[in-house]
């Protein structure tokens, strides 16, 4: 079932808000960092992070680069993309802090139809993360392999 979006109807230029936005929790920044086996203190433990120049501990950034790509999936990508090709670049402005909450939006700045597989066309995403003071957070453009309407002639 199709909730996405097909190559022919992600427009360069267009913006998509997406929702919901998300309160980073305890529990979020804990499962995500020892799932990932990421032992950085940074994220771990707040009297050794009292000490950097953060102040205190900061969210894994790979948690709020996976929020702000996968809040978007159902409306942008489910059931018309056949993967992620990439990750062109990727920059984390500000620190996330346990209690921000996170709200993604991305554009389409680019595409073009796939020379070696027929019927996808290659869609380039930047995808952009805030926390609730308006602050970017994260920023991301990455490139998706993506369906182009099924043909209706009979």
């Amino acid at each position: 079932m199709s909730g996405g979006k097909y190559y022919e109807e992600l427009m360069i230029g267009d913006v998509y808000n997406h929702l919901p936005g998300r309160t980073v929790t305890e529990t979020d920044n804990l499962l995500f960092t020892t799932l990932t086996h990421n032992t950085q203190s940074l994220h771990l433990d707040e009297e050794y992070s009292k000490g950097t120049i953060h102040g205190g501990r900061i969210v894994n950034s790979l948690f709020t680069l996976s929020f702000v790509v996968g809040v978007g999936v159902a409306e942008l990508t489910e059931g018309t993309t056949l993967g992620n090709l990439g990750f062109e670049e990727t920059t984390f402005p500000a620190p996330v802090r346990i209690g921000d909450t996170l709200r993604a939006e991305t554009e389409i700045v680019g595409k073009r139809e796939s020379k070696s597989r027929a019927g996808t066309g290659i869609v380039w995403f930047e995808q952009r993360g805030y926390n609730q003071h308006g602050e970017l957070v994260v920023k991301t453009k990455r490139a998706g392999l993506m369906l182009k309407k099924p043909s209706t002639s009979k």
